[in-house]
């Protein structure tokens, strides 16, 4: 039996799994790292000449995206490096990649030379614009993606131009998050099958698929396509966040009569039981009114007053002030690693909890050996070691 990989987790739910990773960027090493984070054993394949892949500068501490994983650098255009990727192939799982279509093919390392290895495997592919149509051999990046699906333009507000999300709504939920379900639908398949397949996940279908139930709306007349005049895209004052008088931020989202009302009593504010608050006539005094109520306060006061309340209520906090938020300090939901703050894994198993995250390594060949460990037996690794110089 070969020794345990070091890098494994022995608890989390995906704890049996092995999993190459091929470096890249955004959606891919999220992905990975969710499927880390739950447990699976993952090898991050990197570059031994850096590429402009868009990394993040600074310590590699701080490349969260790398967390809980061992990495190796091999050179993917010299055969060896390639062979010694598919003799790994054969041991594991999935394979998870994000070139441009054919590029993998190019290298040797396509779906089906992988799977001729492997017939088990789930090949995981994630690009922009998908493995086929006019625009997959194209650049692209997260902006493009949710442009084309529909969902940048709803974004916004009303009068103003498309705001984009950072790159959260489709490099990471509309391609990282999918391509994880797509993984673990094929891993269930297989128990089934015996036979892995290929994922073909494209970011702006993603995208597009979160945003399934605003297609529906528009084709019921619930959702106005014009941006920042909908209910849940701060067209609603009632849906929105306000300036307070320190200069800092509250969100409000009582969509519920009874949110409302109690949010209007709190506030001060008279509750006219004949106006409802959906009545678009009243919106733009409505807002006028809350902006003036949310300055007269500071947001700590504000969160005081209102927030464990059922008005709907909660602070805007920025990234260096969201772990220390009571609510996930009770929770646990944050940890201190190596002195980087950084969310837990995410979501919670009741009988296979994850761990907590890994220190991010970066590829060291002093550390070849210790990473191949539990996938190839010592006299195999010290082979590779030899022939890769």
């Amino acid at each position: 039996m070969r020794p345990t990989p070091p890098g494994r987790n022995e608890i989390g739910p995906l704890a049996d799994l092995k999993i190459i990773e091929l470096a890249g960027i955004g959606p891919g090493p999220m992905a990975a790292t969710m499927l880390a984070d739950m447990g699976a054993t993952v090898l991050r394949i990197d570059r031994t000449v850096a590429a402009d892949l868009g990394t993040p500068k600074g310590r590699v501490e701080t490349q969260l995206l790398r967390r809980s994983r061992q990495e190796i650098a091999l050179d993917l255009k010299h055969p060896p490096s390639v062979e010694l990727v598919l003799e790994l192939v054969a041991h594991a799982d999935v394979l998870i990649e994000g070139f441009r279509p054919g590029v993998t093919e190019r290298l040797g390392l396509g779906p089906q030379v992988c799977m001729e290895r492997n017939p088990r495997l789930v090949y995981g592919r994630i690009t922009g614009w998908g493995q086929s149509g006019p625009l997959a051999q194209t650049a692209g990046h997260d902006i493009n993606y949710i442009a084309i699906s529909g969902a940048l333009h709803a974004i916004g507000r009303r009068g103003q131009p498309p705001t984009p999300p950072m790159a959260l709504l489709g490099d990471m939920a509309g391609g990282g998050m999918f391509l994880v379900a797509g993984v673990l639908a094929a891993l269930h398949e297989r128990t089934h099958s015996g036979l892995g397949q290929v994922v073909d996940a494209a970011i702006c279908e993603g995208a597009a698929a979160l945003a399934t139930a605003s297609f529906g709306g528009v084709a019921g007349g619930t959702f106005n396509n014009e941006r920042g005049t909908n209910i849940v895209d701060s067209g609603a004052p009632f849906y929105d966040v306000y300036e307070c008088q320190d200069g800092k931020w509250i969100s409000i989202g009582p969509i519920e009569a009874r949110f409302h009302r109690e949010l209007l009593k709190r506030l001060g504010l008279p509750a006219d039981e004949m106006v409802s608050h959906m009545d678009r006539r009243h919106w733009e005094l409505a807002r006028e009114v809350f902006t003036r109520s949310f300055r007269t306060r500071t947001r700590q006061q504000w969160c005081e007053l209102l927030e464990g309340t059922d008005v709907c209520f909660a602070p805007v906090l920025t990234f260096e002030e969201a772990p220390d938020h009571p609510h996930f300090v009770s929770r646990g939901s944050f940890v201190e690693v190596a002195g980087v703050r950084q969310p837990m894994p995410a979501p919670r198993f009741s009988r296979t909890p994850s761990a907590v995250p890994r220190v991010p390594q970066g590829p060291d060949p002093a550390r070849f050996g210790q990473a191949l460990s539990g996938w190839l037996a010592a006299e195999r690794i010290d082979q590779w070691r030899t022939r890769l110089g």
